[in-house]
């Protein structure tokens, strides 16, 4: 399992939302291609980078700030937020992200999920960010009343390549993911699946590398790396820890 650091973009800043919400921002850095340097300089293999301003407004708003961390960086970035047009996930390719990730659109308009996944194969994935196992939408902010499980099955057929499964009520409260959550997503999935939400010691890290007997393809760390009660070289010990631990020490 893979260790991706997140990278979220607000008014051109680095920043962390609890739970999604607007009114609980940390800013915690003006230029996003340092960090993401950063990240790179301490082991990550890949960045996770959410334009807020974009899943807000329904359309990118930090393109630039996206341009910058992949000349600078070099390193492999998935994006989100705002992707709602075949013309927006077009723009970001043509910036060099290796990965689009559609959330509100996957429900709102499978059209375009198909469409994303025949365009750029192997390069779509889908956002499953649930509170309570139902799917929420518009940054968040809105019950979809369609169940995570449901979708997952759903975007699979439309080509998704893979899923990133978000815990909203985690969020950035270190407090642990929802292991029992991604277990199901898991054993559901026949897609590569990404946890997100509540990573915050190292121990949980171990856990989610083990979830599938090692199978599960990554974890987004946010706040727990930023706040510094986590490291990244922790964090990726652990996964390496826990997914040979699965397989019994191989």
């Amino acid at each position: 399992m893979i260790v991706i650091p997140a990278i979220d973009i607000r008014n051109g800043r680095c920043v962390r939302l609890f739970q999604g919400r607007e009114d609980r921002e940390t800013v915690y850095g003006d230029d996003p291609a340092a960090m993401a340097l950063r990240w790179k300089a301490e082991g990550a293999r890949v960045v996770h980078v959410v334009d807020l301003d974009g899943a807000f407004a329904g359309e990118p708003r930090n393109l630039r700030a996206v341009r910058e961390i992949v000349e600078k960086a070099a390193l492999p970035v998935e994006f989100g937020g705002g992707l709602r047009s075949i013309d927006s996930v077009r723009k970001v390719f043509r910036l060099g992200v290796a990965r689009a990730i559609l959330g509100t659109a996957a429900i709102r308009d499978r059209g375009l999920l198909r469409a994303a996944a025949a365009e750029f194969p192997g390069k779509i994935f889908v956002g499953l960010d649930a509170r309570n196992g139902v799917v929420t939408v518009e940054g968040w902010k809105t019950d979809s009343g369609v169940r995570a499980l449901d979708l997952l099955a759903e975007v699979e057929k439309d080509g998704a390549a893979g899923a990133i499964y978000t815990d909203v009520a985690t969020d950035g409260a270190l407090s642990g993911p929802d292991f029992a959550a991604v277990e199901r997503i898991y054993a559901a999935a026949r897609v590569p699946v990404i946890a997100s939400g509540g990573v915050g010691t190292a121990e949980h890290v171990r856990r989610l590398a083990a979830i599938g007997r090692g199978g599960l393809y990554g974890a987004i760390v946010g706040t727990a790396l930023y706040d510094g009660v986590l490291t990244l070289a922790d964090a990726i010990a652990a996964a390496s820890e826990g997914g040979r631990g699965a397989r019994g020490g191989a």
